[in-house]
């Protein structure tokens, strides 16, 4: 992202006085704590540090208050402070299989091994304001918890591959790549375009998968299953050599599930897409989980003639650190780009006039 300008001392001092004093508010009014935003803005929580590749709330809470609610540059931040941590080792794979559940829905079957788990969701709320939140120090409703995660829950694409109707899942890279590291190039192998998915603007992948629905890329999806809860992280350290687990996270995965009619090599059957987020990030996982299917157009022999099965144009342009620097930018000086380019449209003017003539 564009960051450098040069300008007087003083008037930059008093931008950054005056950007503290807005972000402050009304002194009258008490400061947000980090607590509070981690606790009562989880969602936005969760979705900086998706897309900030930071699995850590304090730290994610602390760039939203910072960037006054500005989404985009909570996760720049983030990501800012991310390339100063130092790097001790690799994390085998999460588990996803074996997550302790707190949602699990699937929109494909209505009864599946441990049952569906609707959890925390606004798909049953009215999308009415509700003015008793304004009144602080609301009783909280009470809730009947059910056990949950003590019924095996397999996977719905897991028990459809037993059955020979999904294409496997794959093995996936010996060595995943790392986008935070080395530069994309193409063709992207699917750990890479799964990173820069996961790590792209919530908004453009929405809008992408919402195209690929319309017409706009061969997909014709249901959504398998999604499942959120937390997952164990575990670790193999070299002077051990066995895998130790040094703590739990919260995801959100979804498994969509496409038709395919097969080709002269590959009988008709389902494929997959699949989405990952930190968190509760069920929209993002799903959009994603779309995008990634039609990303696939080609490895599965169909022909790539939209926006979303576009390998170049879905990953160099989801980054929304990229894009925000690239389009603010032009808020920097270009002045003497301008002042010649308003010098050659005052000379052709002046050549038209004199042919004219």
């Amino acid at each position: 992202m564009y960051v450098a300008v040069k300008g007087g001392e003083k008037a930059i001092d008093n931008a950054h006085a005056l950007l503290a004093e807005d972000r402050r508010g009304d002194e009258a009014i008490p400061e947000l704590t980090l607590a509070q935003i981690e606790q009562q803005l989880g969602l936005a929580v969760d979705r900086v540090m998706t897309e900030g590749s930071v699995y850590d709330r304090d730290l994610a809470a602390l760039a939203l208050k910072q960037a006054q609610g500005d989404a985009v540059e909570a996760i720049f931040l983030l990501r800012a402070y991310r390339t100063t941590l130092p790097r001790f080792g690799a994390s085998l794979p999460v588990e996803t299989g074996a997550m302790a559940i707190r949602r699990r829905i699937s929109a494909a079957f209505k009864d599946l091994p441990g049952g569906q788990v609707l959890g925390p969701t606004y798909d049953y709320t009215h999308r009415l304001l509700d003015f008793a939140l304004a009144a602080e120090g609301a009783p909280r409703p009470t809730v009947e918890r059910a056990e949950t995660g003590l019924e095996p829950a397999p996977r719905v694409t897991d028990v459809l591959h037993r059955q020979g109707l999904i294409e496997p899942s794959g093995t996936g890279a010996d060595i995943p790549g790392d986008l935070t590291r080395q530069p994309l190039n193409f063709p992207a192998g699917r750990d890479l375009r799964l990173q820069n998915l996961a790590r792209g603007d919530e908004g453009f992948i929405l809008a992408l998968a919402y195209s690929s629905q319309r017409g706009y890329g061969n997909t014709h999806p249901f959504a398998g299953e999604i499942r959120m809860g937390e997952v164990a992280v575990e670790l193999v350290p070299e002077e051990l050599g066995f895998a130790i687990d040094i703590g739990t996270i919260t995801v959100t995965e979804c498994q969509m599930i496409n038709q395919f009619k097969g080709s002269k090599d590959i009988p008709p059957q389902f494929t997959r897409g699949y989405g990952l987020t930190f968190g509760q990030g069920e929209r993002k996982a799903m959009a994603m989980a779309l995008v990634d299917r039609s990303l696939r157009a080609e490895d599965l022999g169909e022909q790539a003639t939209n926006p979303a099965q576009d390998q170049e144009f879905v990953l160099y342009h989801s980054d929304n650190v990229e894009a925000s620097g690239f389009v603010q930018h032009l808020k920097l000086p270009h002045y003497v780009d301008f002042q010649s380019e308003l010098e050659m449209i005052r000379r052709l003017r002046r050549e038209n006039a004199e042919a004219a003539q």
